[in-house]
């Protein structure tokens, strides 16, 4: 006589968007409280993009050309909103280590066998880092008021334009916290997170208008700029904010940097958190 063992399976969510929305929220609520356990992550996420502001704005404050001056204030103006867009896109890394260390610890293993929405897992992560965005962003912001950095310094503003560059910010940043999902979910190690994090935000960066003109670069270079996300948000943020710098390009995003930005940041939403769902749910067979 032969006995057949059963293999064990996970227990099924609940579904609907409100089982869905409900189990986010539980996993973001878990790792804002590990956030708080651990504040050198908020530390450290503070410090670098500090650093950035002040030794961009003191070493190469006298020696860029915008708007056809050197002056140094110009320039910080010019700069700010480049420093803003760098600061949210780098805690992909954040996001891609953060998860591939809960990989490595069996911690996505237990969340598997919990009857809970798939992509929860997820959404919760890219919430809680969103969260934590906000607080460093909100930091910087003071840091570059003290060194002089001023809305309005080239055309008219107001509080609730402001206030829509911070939300491109935000909604870029969680567009990116996508990409730093999918990344850890493909690697071994947080370590090798870390570096698969942030080694291509480097082209992404710096290969557009955040900290010099693109007006001025070689054409095929400057083409790659200007359709480029990152420098559209970029000069959403210098157009809302009312500081200098704003293009002469021809290319639509550059023209119509706003709208660019929020469909440059949906389009890289949907795709990688489609993407990054599937490679959760094939890791968890």
């Amino acid at each position: 006589m032969s006995t057949t063992t059963a293999t064990p399976r996970a227990p099924q969510p609940g579904g609907g968007i409100a089982q869905s929305l409900r189990d986010s929220l539980v996993v973001a609520r878990r790792n804002l409280i590990r956030m708080t356990r651990i504040p050198e992550m908020i530390l450290f996420g503070v410090i670098q993009p500090v650093m950035f502001v002040v030794l961009f704005t003191y070493v190469f404050g006298g020696s860029m050309t915008i708007g056809g001056t050197t002056d140094p204030d110009v320039y910080k103006d010019f700069l700010m909103a480049g420093i803003f867009a760098q600061t949210v896109t780098f805690a992909t890394a954040g996001s891609a280590a953060g998860i591939a260390d809960d990989m490595q610890k069996g911690i996505i293993d237990r969340f598997r066998s919990l009857p809970m929405a798939r992509g929860a897992v997820l959404t919760g992560r890219t919430v809680a880092d969103l969260v934590q965005t906000s607080i460093t962003l909100l930091v910087l912001a003071v840091v570059a008021v003290l060194v002089g950095w001023r809305t309005g310094s080239a055309a008219p503003t107001n509080a609730g334009r402001v206030l829509a560059a911070f939300g491109l910010l935000l909604l870029l940043g969680y567009a990116f916290t996508w990409i730093g999902a999918l990344i850890g979910l493909s690697v071994r190690t947080p370590e090798a997170a870390t570096s698969g994090g942030i080694i291509w935000l480097f082209p992404v960066t710096f290969v557009s208008n955040a900290f010099v003109d693109s007006d001025r670069m070689t054409p095929w270079l400057r083409h790659i700029a200007e359709w480029n996300p990152f420098s559209a948000t970029v000069q959403a943020c210098r157009e809302l904010f009312g500081n200098p710098g704003v293009s002469t390009s021809d290319a639509w995003p550059m023209q119509h940097p706003v709208w660019a930005s929020v469909i440059w940041s949906v389009l890289i939403v949907a795709v990688f958190r489609t993407l990054a769902v599937r490679k959760y749910r094939s890791a968890a067979v």
